[in-house]
C-alpha cells in the first residue's frame, strides 16, 4: 500500500502568522498512516519547534520544491500561489482557503491542472461539520482579538471603577453583525466590564445578544432574514438607509464600534458612513472586521489605521494572525477533522466521495471541472 504524502509549507502571504499543522495535528495525520512532510522552522515564531514536530512524526524538509513533487495532499491555510500549483502533480488534492469569488485565475489554473481542492470556505453549515467549519474557529477568534485591539487603542478602561478620585462609567461598546465574530466580541467586551449594545438585520439573534448580557438594538427596516447557511440577507438600499439613520444614533454615544458584518460571496455591506463617523465624539474607535471584503466602514483602509474627524478607524485584514498559535491550532484541528472525515482507513488515504454531503460541498475542482455553480459562473463568465 503507497502512503499519501501530506506536505506543509511556510505561506507565501508574508504577514500570515497563522500555520496549517501543528505538532498535535502531524501525530493526529501520522496515527492515521500518513507520511507528513513540514519545512525546518515552520511554527518557532508562535511556539512550536523542530523538535516538538519530529517527536510527532513529521519529516523536516528543506527542498519545498522536491516536497511539492511528491505531494499528494498540500495542507495550507491561505490559497496556493500560481507557483506551488505549477509543481504539484495532477491528482493532487489541496486543502486551504481559496477566497474563491475573488480568485478567478487560480481557479482556473486549479481546474486546469487538474488539482482537486478542498476549499474551507465552502465547509456547510450544518452540526456535523461544525468541527470542520474554519471560518467559524477563525471568526470567533478574530471577534475576540478586535476587542482587544481596540481596548489598547482607546484611551479609557472598559469597565466602571469607583475610586476615591471619582467614578469612571463603562466604555459603550456597539457590535455591528452577530455571527460568530460578534458573539465572540460582545463576550469579551462583557467580560472587560463595557455596556455592549449590538445589532443585526437577522431580529433572530436578539435572544443570544441578551443571553451574554448586552442589548439588542431594534432598528425597522422592514422585512429581513437570512439564507440556509446562516448569513444575512442583503438588504435593498431603501432599507440601508433605514438602518444608517438608525445606526448613526448609536455609534453617536458608542466608545468602541466594532462591525463584522459581511455577505458570503459578495462585498462587505458598507454600514458606517463618514457623515456617521464625523457624529462620533473624538477619542472614539472604531474597529472594522470586514476590512478584507471591502469594509464595512467608508474610509477603511486594510491593514492600515486612520483618522477621521478624531476617530480612529482599525482595518487590520487578519484579526485570527493576532492570536495566532491559537488560530493555528483551530485552524489545524479543522482541517485534521475534514482529513479524518474523508480518510479511507483500508486504502490509508483520502478518498474523494463527492456524494458525502460535506466532501461534495467543499470539493471546489475535480477532474479539470469546476464543481460549484457559483463559482463556476464566476470564472467563466
Amino acid at each position: 500500500m503507497q502512503i499519501m504524502h501530506i506536505v506543509t509549507l511556510n505561506e507565501t502571504n508574508t504577514p500570515e502568522k497563522r500555520i496549517a499543522l501543528t505538532p498535535q495535528a502531524v501525530q493526529k495525520l501520522v496515527k492515521l498512516g500518513a507520511s507528513v512532510h513540514i519545512p525546518k522552522c515552520l511554527g518557532v515564531k508562535i511556539g512550536f519547534r523542530d523538535d516538538d514536530y519530529a517527536a510527532a512524526g513529521a519529516n523536516l524538509i528543506e527542498d519545498s520544491d522536491a516536497a511539492l513533487s511528491q505531494a499528494d495532499l498540500l495542507v495550507l491555510v491561505n490559497k496556493p500561489s500560481l507557483e506551488q500549483i505549477s509543481k504539484l502533480k495532477p491528482g493532487t488534492i489541496t486543502l486551504s482557503f481559496l477566497e474563491p469569488f475573488r480568485s478567478q485565475d487560480l481557479i482556473k489554473t486549479l481546474r486546469d491542472s487538474k488539482i482537486s481542492s478542498l476549499c474551507m470556505e465552502l465547509v456547510p453549515r450544518t452540526t456535523y461539520a461544525q468541527k470542520m467549519d474554519a471560518l467559524s474557529s477563525q471568526a470567533s477568534l478574530a471577534g475576540y482579538a478586535a476587542v482587544i485591539k481596540a481596548a489598547d487603542v482607546i484611551a479609557k478602561v472598559l469597565p466602571m471603577m469607583s475610586t476615591p478620585a471619582g467614578t469612571i462609567p463603562p466604555a459603550r461598546v456597539f457590535i455591528l453583525g452577530v455571527g460568530v465574530a460578534g458573539l465572540q466580541a460582545i463576550a469579551t467586551a462583557k467580560r472587560l466590564g463595557a455596556r455592549v449594545e449590538a445589532f443585526d438585520t437577522r431580529p433572530v439573534v436578539a435572544e443570544q445578544v441578551e443571553s451574554l448580557g448586552a442589548k439588542f438594538v431594534k432598528i425597522n427596516v422592514g422585512e429581513t432574514g437570512q439564507t440556509e447557511q446562516g448569513y444575512a440577507k442583503p438588504l435593498t438600499e431603501e432599507q440601508l438607509e433605514l438602518q444608517r439613520q438608525g445606526l448613526a444614533k448609536v455609534c453617536a454615544n458608542a466608545d468602541i464600534v466594532i462591525t463584522t458584518a459581511q455577505v458570503f460571496g459578495r462585498s462587505a455591506p458598507r454600514l458606517v458612513t463618514k457623515d456617521m463617523i464625523e457624529g462620533m465624539r473624538p477619542g472614539s474607535v472604531i474597529v472594522d472586521l470586514a476590512a478584507s471584503t471591502g469594509g464595512n466602514v467608508e474610509g477603511t483602509v486594510p491593514d492600515e489605521t486612520v483618522t477621521i474627524n478624531g476617530v480612529q478607524i482599525i482595518g487590520l485584514a487578519n484579526f485570527p494572525g493576532e492570536v495566532a498559535k491559537d488560530a493555528s491550532a483551530m485552524y489545524a484541528n479543522n482541517s485534521v477533522n475534514l482529513i479524518e472525515h474523508a480518510w479511507n482507513k483500508e486504502k490509508g488515504k483520502l478518498e474523494l466521495n463527492i456524494e458525502d454531503p460535506v466532501i461534495g460541498s467543499v470539493l471546489l475542482t475535480h477532474g479539470g471541472e469546476i464543481r460549484d455553480e457559483r463559482i463556476k459562473k464566476i470564472v467563466e463568465d
